[in-house]
């Protein structure tokens, strides 16, 4: 049964997922670069930027298993990139097409929700973004076709993941909390309530920079 799974979603220690003022300069918001060094410094994400090394511990662990069995991705017009409202010209006059070059590390189709209409963009190695304007059900819906029967990624941002938690589409998430205080930016549970959604928590693991828990749905 093909599972929309939440992988290695990275929170600092006061619940906020991303930094606040999102940037081509800051991707990830204002400091937000920070609850995500635990994943910087594992083997997985090298391996994902083309490079060797990193560390094989129970960080690399919980990383690389987010990576198994995804057969499509989701993710919100946010992470895929900085630009608001009408699609236009980054700022070397393209297209823009995302932050991750040419070859983006998903290598499956990819639906980006957004409000404003665009064609397929097809990159190498295997991704293709698709443009979806009717919402997460319909998005949702579309993958599941596009992932044959394996599982979805969910990818974010925090406002995309917290739309699909409330109304409990999300089958399996794995929050990987960082000792780390952003004091702004985008709260992961705030206006949600995990237990009326459906949720429990079924694992808690301690890591070298992050502590792993994954919440199911009951």
């Amino acid at each position: 049964m093909t599972r929309l799974r939440v992988e290695s979603l990275s929170m600092s220690f006061d619940g906020y997922g991303a930094g606040p003022n999102q940037s081509l300069e800051n991707p990830l918001g204002e400091n937000g670069k920070t609850i995500f060094e635990w994943f910087f410094h594992t083997a997985t994400f090298n391996k994902m930027i083309g490079q060797s090394g990193g560390t094989t511990g129970i960080d690399n662990q919980f990383a690389s298993r987010g990576f198994e069995n995804i057969g499509a991705n989701i993710m919100g017009r946010n992470m895929f990139g900085p630009i608001r409202g009408p699609w236009q010209k980054d700022l070397q006059g393209e297209e823009w097409k995302g932050w991750w070059g040419p070859n983006p590390p998903y290598h499956s189709p990819v639906f980006v929700l957004t409000h404003h209409a665009r064609k397929p963009i097809e990159m190498e190695g295997g991704t293709t973004f698709y443009f979806v304007t009717d919402g997460i059900e319909s998005a949702l819906k579309q993958a599941q076709k596009a992932a044959g029967g394996k599982d979805i990624r969910l990818n974010g941002g925090i406002s995309v993941i917290k739309q699909y938690l409330s109304k409990g589409l999300v089958d399996y998430m794995h929050l990987a909390v960082s000792p780390k205080l952003l004091g702004a930016g985008e709260n992961l549970f705030q206006g949600i309530d995990l237990v009326k959604a459906g949720y429990t928590i079924k694992e808690s693991v301690r890591g070298e920079n992050a502590t792993h828990v994954i919440f199911e749905k009951i």
